[in-house]
């Protein structure tokens, strides 16, 4: 036994292999592209809204608060929304929305393969959408993007679907940090939303993506912070107190808007015309909205960096709040195409600047801040997403804390509040159910002896098919009990198993004395150890096909010590509801080992 391995021994804590170095080879020239198509959608969306507002051919992105269209700018979103329209219905559904919740649909359900096509027309219809006047970010659209091209990337390489979701949420990463130069938040949004594991196998080749696509976001689109502002001074309890206020309300505020985006999207459902017309109606509202307050259009970075130094405050805020999250809202709900990012934080950072010049500490920007990334970590459930993505936005470190504080209290309310993010609220509506937290799998963590029948008898492997027959029959409880037998020789050493569908498999022959169980059953085992996690066993029997497994001795294939079936494994669940559901009386009289053994 002394040279024979055991689990202990072949275990660690990860399970990650050397194709993590396949992965992160494909994963450095992955953020190299979507570096190129990040500069190519921002360049493409500039050039639009210039040609469209302007009259001009430009790649500086320009504020649309001076556009001399008048009451015009109201045909513009319209037609906008056509073309979208058209394309959704002619080229890919696929492009409609704002990508995220496409990505998880893709990762989740789909395999996560993406198709060439959407990775042409999500960009293109985005930028049409943007630079129309839609009041979007670009962020939602170069996250599919991105991930389509990761997708790509996998299955021309033919990885298997594990990995396609690490490319493909490589590339979404890529395309993030590349627009915002926030590569650390890229990595947390992937791990938060995308990814849906902690692995090395999928993060280091995300951070590789990420780290890369950021490097190469400094010549082509100029180094970080994007959003420069004045550090602030550390504060102390109140600050502290009054970032939880704002993150409360940031939540209920969260929670309001995931509403109102969904109302508008089943009032569009209700009109007795083709989904198709649907993004050129919601553009008609986002026209008057623009017409009325011009802010309200396009990506508004200006807006947030404006809210960031302080430089919008008053009434000014209160309209931005009510406006940009009308005019978003029915937007989104139309199923045009654009991002949630740049809203949010629009939507986040005036709602915190408005509570915050009441606040005799700090100044605006500061609250604006707080109010960003508590909106961002609520609505979309991502906290710390939403905590490092304004800290890369400004550098400010001296406001984690407070940021720290706001996003948590956000997303505290939400998840009271609301059993679904904004995000997978559509994919619940499309009947998939999306569960996000995340915890150490129970199969990893118990071994087959934990839950194995132990002592199973073996039954002669020469006894006759028709006389085992009778005694399945008769409820023999030696050979009802379980859906398998063990089946043994003359020296006690397993040889076979026989299962309830291999009787039924030989019916025909039911009366053959000659045919034994051997005959009928399986010779060719498949086995589990007694020191081998629950999860290596599930894996075995899923791989084969069956649904129990003899356990033998490590050193001894032919000792049989229990038997593990799927009724066994349901007893590892045991512990999960104990320890979720039970409560103890008074202080624990053992130690945990002593309970558990």
């Amino acid at each position: 036994m002394s040279g024979v391995k055991t689990s202990e021994s072949m275990l660690g804590d990860f399970r990650t292999d050397a194709r993590m170095l396949l992965l992160v080879a494909f994963a450095l020239p992955l953020g190299i592209i979507s570096a190129l198509v990040a500069k190519a959608l921002l360049w493409l969306i500039a050039e639009i809204t210039n040609v469209v507002f302007f009259g001009r051919f430009s790649s500086q992105m320009e504020t649309l608060q001076h556009h001399h269209l008048g009451a015009w700018v109201i045909l513009v979103p319209v037609i906008g929304g056509l073309i979208i329209g058209v394309m959704a219905r002619y080229g890919s559904e696929k492009i409609r929305g704002h990508g995220i919740p496409e990505a998880i649909e893709a990762i989740l359900l789909g395999g996560s393969l993406i198709s060439p096509k959407v990775a042409i027309l999500k960009p293109i219809s985005s930028a049409i959408s943007i630079g129309t006047g839609g009041p979007f970010g670009a962020e939602g659209p170069i996250i599919m993007t991105g991930g389509a091209f990761g997708s790509l990337l996998a299955q021309l390489f033919h990885l298997t679907a594990a990995e396609r979701k690490t490319l493909l949420v490589a590339g979404a990463a890529g395309g993030m940090a590349a627009v915002f130069a926030t590569p650390i938040a890229a990595t947390l949004l992937a791990v938060e939303l995308l990814l849906f594991e902690w692995r090395p196998r999928s993060f280091v080749p995300v951070v590789a993506a990420s780290m890369t696509a950021y490097l190469c976001r400094i010549p082509l689109l100029g180094p970080a912070p994007i959003f420069p502002i004045a550090l602030h001074h550390q504060l102390g309890l109140w600050p502290v107190i009054a970032a939880g206020g704002i993150g409360i309300i940031a939540g209920l505020g969260s929670g309001l808007l995931t509403q109102i985006v969904y109302f508008f999207e089943d009032a569009f459902a209700k009109l007795p015309l083709h989904w198709m017309w649907w993004p050129a109606i919601g553009a008609v509202f986002v026209g008057i909205g623009g017409w009325i307050d011009p802010r309200v259009l396009g990506v508004g970075y200006y807006l947030i960096h404006g809210l960031l130094r302080s430089e919008i405050i008053g009434p000014a805020l209160l309209g931005l709040v009510i406006g940009k999250a009308l005019v978003w809202a029915i937007a989104l709900g139309s199923g045009t195409s654009g991002g949630v990012l740049a809203p949010l934080l629009i939507i986040g950072g005036s709602l915190g600047a408005l509570i915050g010049q009441w606040l005799p500490f700090g100044d605006i920007g500061l609250w604006a801040m707080i109010g960003m990334a508590a909106m961002m970590g609520g609505t979309m459930r991502s906290p710390l997403t939403g905590i490092f993505f304004l800290l890369e936005l400004t550098h400010d470190l001296n406001a984690l804390p407070l940021l720290l504080c706001g996003s948590v209290a956000a997303l505290a309310v939400t998840v009271l509040l609301l059993k679904r993010s904004i995000l997978t609220e559509k994919l619940a509506r499309r009947g998939q159910h999306i569960a996000r937290e995340y915890s150490v799998d129970l199969f990893e963590m118990m071994r087959v002896s934990d839950v194995m029948d132990p002592d199973v008898p073996l039954i002669p492997a020469n006894t006759p098919l028709p006389r085992f027959s009778a005694r399945i029959a008769s409820g023999d409880p030696l050979v009802c009990t379980r859906q398998g037998t063990l089946l043994g020789n003359d020296q006690g050493e397993l040889v076979g198993i026989i299962t309830r569908g291999d009787v039924v498999r030989a019916f025909d022959h039911s009366r053959d004395e000659s045919l034994t169980v051997a005959n009928a059953g399986s010779t060719k085992l498949i086995v589990a150890y007694p020191d081998e996690t629950l999860h290596d066993a599930m894996a075995r029997m899923l791989h084969h096909d069956i649904g129990r497994l003899p356990v033998v001795e490590r050193g001894n294939e032919k000792k049989a010590v229990g038997y593990l079936g799927r009724a066994s494994i349901l007893v590892a669940r045991q512990r999960y509801h104990r320890e979720e559901e039970f409560r103890s009386r008074g202080f624990a009289r053992h130690h945990p080992a002593e309970v558990s053994a």
